[in-house]
């Protein structure tokens, strides 16, 4: 038999392999994973070898507009939207703030949907401003964390586990202020599902549906 009629033989059954494994996910009914800062859309069947190497958020602890210590234990088995803000923010961050409050309105009956916000200015936002601007916005106890922490340890996790600071992609500067607009869907193990522009309403509802997969999904 020659290598032409073993190829014939066996490509057939490499085809029938592939598709049976595409076949796997459904991505109407399923989200991607968000392995990088660019953002590529990645389904992964949980039978897939890169399913274990899904990147995660990082291990972290901040202080809430309470008081409180806030850290993955908080968020463990839990849907969140994250996303970063300074209190003095005159423009953008109010938009995004109140996009939000109307997520949180939405969810406001459903313990496994919470919302995290990182404050960007932490040198500025102690736990007495954050206090007051959570109180404006209606932030519900448990429900929605604003937290504020330590300077370097917001940044860090904004640009390496989040991926939300898009001038740090192209100049790696880490002094530079963050500057980001995104609304980070992450699932009940920690995982990025998603990324919206949090203030553009098409954007808000195409949130709000892939929530609602999200939650089917777990």
């Amino acid at each position: 038999m020659n290598n032409m009629k073993i190829k014939s033989i066996f490509l057939p059954i490499i085809i029938c392999i592939s598709c049976k494994k595409e076949a796997e996910i459904d991505k109407s009914k399923t989200l991607p994973f968000y392995n990088s800062e660019e953002f590529t859309p990645e389904w992964i069947s949980p039978s897939d070898l890169k399913y274990k190497e899904i990147h995660t958020i990082a291990p972290f602890e901040f202080t809430n507009q309470n008081g409180e210590k806030i850290t993955n234990k908080n968020f463990e088995g839990k849907i969140y939207i994250a996303d970063f803000f300074f209190t003095t923010c005159p423009s953008i961050c109010t938009i995004l703030a109140k996009n939000m409050g109307a997520i949180q309105e939405l969810y406001k009956e459903d313990n496994d949907i919470m919302l995290l916000s990182h404050s960007v200015m932490p040198w500025v936002d102690s736990v007495e401003k954050i206090k007051e601007y959570a109180t404006e916005k209606k932030a519900i106890h448990n429900k929605w964390h604003l937290v504020t922490g330590d300077r370097e340890e917001i940044y860090n996790i904004a640009r390496t586990s989040y991926f939300a600071d898009e001038d740090f992609k192209k100049t790696k500067d880490e002094s530079e202020f963050i500057h980001t607009e995104n609304f980070v869907l992450i699932d009940k193990k920690g995982r990025i599902r998603g990324v919206y522009n949090g203030t553009l309403s098409l954007e808000v509802q195409c949130l709000k549906r892939h929530i609602e997969i999200l939650r089917r999904e777990n």
